[in-house]
């Protein structure tokens, strides 16, 4: 009986993220981004694909942290093919930085655009194109009804999309699927050679629709995520407290 109840449960849990856009990837559709442990947040236990993730900001050091976040996300989403569109009105991203993250920049469609206003049409209809890998926007505001429409696009088309918002005035809730928070952590040099080291994140996830949200520290290392242990996450927080 309680085997019985169990399987209905999960029926029925299952039906419900599916109605909500959030369908169970196939074997042949799902893509391992070396995320690891911070998968376990997540529903399906892997990285919601056709969902619109937003990123918030504030910053010049945690505006950098995050666009290089989301350039090893879509590195991931980008290794089995596909281009990306980067859309912004005032781009900060220097394109040839991007193979460190495993991304061929002449894979990325840049449009650099006036004002917000363009940047949003843009974004709709860029995440309307089904042959797309990603859609990243770089835009400060975002209302319920834009991310709703954002959403509804990207559950036809299947494609993922990354919302930066840099210094918001407002963070209400809107129809994201997951809300990110990045924040640069101090890098250590290798071998006592000089300059910086591989770069490290604070990674929070505040909210994740059917998930669990969750505090992580990570490193970006010979091309992939790496978690980093207690005891060094113990000590770089300090010293970033002790820094301001």
């Amino acid at each position: 009986m309680n085997a019985s109840k169990s399987s209905i449960f999960s029926r029925l849990q299952t039906d419900m993220l599916a109605l909500q856009g959030l369908r169970k990837p196939s074997p042949a559709d799902a893509i391992d981004l070396g995320l690891g442990p911070l998968n376990n947040a997540f529903p399906h236990k892997t990285f919601p694909l056709s969902a619109v993730h937003e990123f918030i900001s504030a910053g010049p050091e945690s505006k950098a942290a995050t666009a290089g976040f989301i350039s090893a996300l879509l590195g991931g989403l980008m290794q089995t093919g596909g281009a990306a569109i980067w859309i912004s009105c005032t781009r900060t991203i220097f394109p040839p930085a991007l193979s460190m993250f495993g991304i061929e920049p002449e894979r990325i469609i840049f449009l650099d655009l006036k004002n917000e206003k363009e940047v949003l049409w843009a974004m709709e209809e860029a995440l309307r194109c089904n042959g797309l890998a990603a859609v990243v926007g770089e835009i400060p505001e975002l209302s319920f009804t834009v991310s709703r429409r954002f959403q509804l696009a990207v559950e036809k088309s299947r494609v993922t999309g990354f919302i930066h918002r840099s210094n918001p005035r407002n963070i209400q809730s809107n129809a994201c699927l997951a809300r990110w928070k990045i924040k640069s952590l101090p890098s250590l040099s290798y071998n006592g050679l000089p300059g910086l080291g591989f770069p490290r994140w604070e990674v929070e996830l505040l909210k994740i629709r059917n998930g669990v949200p969750g505090l992580w520290q990570m490193e970006w290392e010979a091309s992939r995520f790496k978690y980093l242990p207690a005891i060094l996450t113990s000590i770089l927080t300090e010293e970033k407290r002790k820094t301001g």
